[in-house]
């Protein structure tokens, strides 16, 4: 199936039921843009995780991972821009009362009217000008546009007032900025040199949210590499390139990849590009950003610090500021990117009507890689045994339920690369046969050599 064959409905449908992801809070009727990622997403999430990192630490030169606080001095809030401008710009349709984002209605209306390129004001006035629709009840009655401030805020001490006021961060950006110091010291790296961080992100969010691909609550993959201004450009268009790679080689396809370069360019960028992924149902989303932020950050934390953050080459003893290029990775929309791409409805047999459904993930990024299936309940011992072993080398499930199809069919639905069932003969012969998801071929292998067979072929 393609992607634009595919409907978003069955690949949340498969989610809620499978254990991929739940609604947050369902027991209570939930709350709007949140999302919790049940055994098997969970999974998912940290084989993504497992990935990014050894593909942007583990095997790049000069390349740090570091942990920041969610919380930070709001001081760093002032000097990255967030508290004075982080809003987005909302409207209210009069007749059904509903709150959306200016810019997505425009987007939506034309997409290549380009919004994020107007002010307020003429956002407004196309809106008006092309009698934009309300989304939900089809009337044109808007209220004049507003900005939301997106930042979630709450209160540290005992008192509610204005000196207590500090931020959940809205972006985890900051947090290596802020750590370049400590870590040119205590790594005694040289330029240039990355920072990376994996973590949560919290922004209040009126709009829909598109399953999860637009949360209040969301974990970034961020990357940030320092560099000697003049090299900034270079080093942009290589990350540009190594992360539609790095998605590539998640699994997904080059042709449902493309980059969207910005043509109004914020005030302290020199270049943006995003790296879009065609989603189902949903059209062209953006799962990656790579910018180019000239010396913007560094700068601003000098000035509200009052810590000096220049660089001392060591070679010339020239002392310079560092161009940051940055490159950010949606974790939350990549794996749901991975799941919708996953996605198939493949005719085993026309005649009879069977059709699976099946996730043909990557292997590495599996959430269980292999399960065992004894042909019979009371060969429960032998292959519980067999699946104990797997299980110190990789997730491994075991079923035991219904016939042999139908557990080969569960298996396919949640992306299990390789099936081992125990029959009968193994007793005497030693051997057991693994069934492939993708083909559904089978080959019969000694119990000896299963992990290593699989462990091969399931590696990041």
């Amino acid at each position: 199936m393609t992607n634009t064959e595919k409907t978003m409905d069955k690949i949340i449908a498969l989610c809620k039921n499978r254990g991929f992801i739940f609604a947050g809070s369902e027991i209570y009727g939930g709350l709007a843009n949140t999302w919790d990622y049940g055994p098997l997403g969970s999974r998912l999430k940290n084989n993504v995780k497992d990935a990014w990192r050894k593909r942007f630490i583990q095997e790049r030169r000069n390349s740090y991972e570091v942990d920041a606080d969610i919380l930070m001095n709001p001081r760093v809030w002032e000097a990255s821009g967030h508290v004075a401008s982080f809003a987005d710009p909302l409207l209210d349709c009069k007749e059904c009362k509903m709150r959306f984002r200016a810019d997505n209605l425009i987007d939506d209306f034309d997409p290549e009217a380009h919004a994020d390129g107007m002010t307020k004001e003429q956002m407004f006035q196309y809106i008006k000008d092309h009698h934009i629709p309300c989304p939900n009840c089809g009337k044109h009655n808007f209220t004049d546009i507003r900005e939301f401030n997106l930042m979630f805020q709450t209160f540290r001490g005992v008192t509610n007032d204005a000196k207590s006021v500090i931020y959940l961060r809205p972006e985890n950006a900051q947090g290596e900025y802020v750590n370049y110091p400590n870590v040119l010291r205590t790594m005694r790296t040289k330029l240039p040199f990355s920072i990376g961080q994996i973590g949560k992100a919290f922004r209040n969010e009126i709009t829909p949210g598109n399953f999860t691909f637009r949360t209040i609550e969301f974990e970034q993959m961020e990357f940030q590499t320092f560099c000697k201004p003049g090299d900034d450009l270079d080093l942009y268009d290589y990350f540009k390139a190594f992360g539609k790679q790095f998605f590539m080689d998640l699994g997904l396809p080059e042709e449902n990849l493309r980059f969207h370069d910005h043509e109004k360019l914020a005030h302290y960028a020199k270049a943006a590009c995003d790296i879009e992924f065609l989603f189902p149902s949903l059209g062209w989303g953006e799962i990656n950003g790579t910018h180019d932020r000239t010396d913007f950050d560094l700068s601003r934390h000098q000035e509200y610090s009052g810590q000096k953050l220049e660089y001392i080459d060591p070679f010339t003893a020239e002392r310079y500021i560092p161009y940051i290029v940055e490159s950010t990775y949606g974790l939350d929309r990549t794996v749901l990117a991975l799941l919708c791409q996953a996605y198939d409805e493949e005719v085993v047999d026309a005649e009879k009507n069977d059709t699976r459904v099946v996730l043909r993930l990557k292997p590495s990024i599996a959430p269980i890689k292999a399960a065992v299936l004894p042909l019979s309940k009371k060969l429960a011992e032998p292959a519980l045994a067999i699946c104990d072993e797997l299980s110190k080398e990789f997730m491994c499930d075991y079923d035991e339920t219904g016939s042999i199809g139908k557990r080969y069919r569960r298996q396919d639905e949640v992306g299990t690369p390789f099936c081992i069932t125990y029959d009968f003969d193994s007793e005497t012969d030693g051997c057991v046969t693994v069934r492939e998801r993708d083909s559904m071929e089978q080959v019969r292998l000694p119990i000896a050599e299963v992990k290593a067979y699989i462990a091969e072929k399931v590696k990041l």
